[in-house]
């Protein structure tokens, strides 16, 4: 069974919004057996539209699309079905009724506009949207299935878990596809698909290996495909198993989770604390952490210290080591993750500091230069990286590499219990 979505919107393909729909989406049919063939984003052009629908229906039997429903002129995605469709339009009670609700929830007058977003193809089932205006509309041609929705990703995200979804299961005998995700640090994607060439010579047919790769750090990701659920999960475990030992030094978890989610469990299970000391990444590295529900159990917080005179008065940075050998220094990041650890009181802390970018750069210091250090309460170890001139990339690299950094103390600290 084949899915492809489609997302329609100028403001995607001007890059104004990010299409997040299509990544969401997919998942959730991959998880039920249904494999996407291709995701299409296209402009409010009626043509263009028409050209990727019957595009689409040469390759896939479900058709799933988002975007371009809203009340205004530019929303012609309705209009533009019911041409492909050759349908006339009517009004659907059940539409009108919850658009009418709303515009009562929140004591807004109802405009003409707003009342013909009820009109929809006469020849689709609408599934109401309870969270919206736009109806949610099911068309059936050629054996193959059309669903139009909200591209609002709430909207979305709700029509597709309680409608949308339960209708296919129901609807389709759908295979099963298992997946297994192992994150790797510190190794090349090259030197690791070097490691494991044997492994991946031997995988069957039915079982694929990818290879994902991210700032120093690689996911690999078995799946398998098949009519078991549960002796593909045994089949998956077996190679991921002789993987993790092929490469167990690098394996940081057997989880489809970010290295900062990985790190905090590994840190909660020990009952270890954090704090973090931060300068060039703003909060960056912060924020990676705190993303994630039960960080509070680790992460006690931390500081973002830009100025000499926070760095001295928060982190107790010293006022002759900063003008010595300046912010962007061993020993200035040295003292500011140590700083950390006492103000703080955690068992170990993150400090970075350097030139992001795009100005800023000296010629013994140019811009890409960060020094990071990890501090326990036993020992501090620091190191100066040279990115690039992009301040994002650098702050994004700053804060991976910063990471890796703990990962590496902590499991040398655990390793010397």
């Amino acid at each position: 069974m084949l899915a492809e979505i489609i997302t329609i919107g100028d403001e995607i393909l001007i890059g104004q919004i990010v299409d997040t729909n299509s990544a969401w989406m997919a998942k959730q049919l991959n998880l039920i057996g249904i494999s996407v063939k291709q995701i299409t984003s296209v402009s409010d052009d009626e043509q263009h539209i028409l050209s990727a629908l019957a595009d689409a229906e040469t390759r896939a039997d479900i058709i799933l699309i988002t975007g371009g429903l809203g009340p205004t002129k530019d929303d012609i995605t309705k209009k533009t079905l019911a041409k492909y469709f050759n349908m006339d339009f009517r009004n659907d009670a059940g539409a009108l009724e919850m658009v009418r609700q709303i515009f009562e929830k929140f004591k807004r007058p109802l405009l003409d506009v707003n009342i013909q977003q009820a009109d929809v193809p006469d020849g689709c089932e609408v599934i109401v949207n309870r969270n919206g205006t736009a109806p949610c509309m099911w068309f059936e041609q050629h054996d193959k299935i059309f669903v139009s929705m909200p591209g609002v990703p709430y909207e979305m995200m709700y029509l597709m878990d309680d409608e949308i979804l339960p209708r296919i299961k129901s609807r389709f005998k759908l295979p099963s596809i298992v997946h297994k995700t192992i994150l790797t640090a510190n190794i090349g994607e090259s030197f690791l698909a070097k490691e494991i060439e044997e492994i991946e010579d031997s995988l069957p047919s039915n079982v694929k290996l990818a290879y994902l790769p991210k700032l120093g750090q690689v996911r690999l990701r078995l799946s398998a495909k098949g009519e078991n659920e549960s002796l593909l999960r045994e089949e998956v475990e077996v190679y991921a198993q002789r993987i993790i030992l092929k490469v167990k030094k690098f394996v940081v978890i057997d989880e489809d989770i970010p290295l900062e989610q990985a790190i905090l469990n590994l840190m909660k299970g020990k009952g270890l604390t954090l704090s973090t000391a931060e300068s060039c990444t703003g909060g960056y590295i912060a924020h990676l952490i705190t993303q994630h529900p039960g960080c509070s159990s680790v992460y006690y917080g931390g500081a973002v210290a830009y100025a000499y005179e926070l760095k001295e008065s928060i982190l107790g940075v010293k006022e002759t080591t900063l003008k010595k050998y300046g912010a962007v220094s061993e020993e200035t990041v040295t003292e500011m993750a140590e700083g950390a650890i006492k103000q703080f009181k955690t068992d170990y802390s993150i400090a970075v500091s350097g030139i992001a970018g795009p100005d800023g750069g000296t010629e013994d210091k140019p811009v890409g230069t960060v020094w990071i250090a990890i501090s326990s309460k036993n020992k501090t170890v620091a190191k100066v990286f040279n990115f690039s001139n992009k301040r994002i990339q650098n702050i994004e690299r700053s804060a991976a590499s910063a990471l890796m950094m703990l990962l590496n103390l902590l499991r040398e600290d655990l390793h010397n219990e």
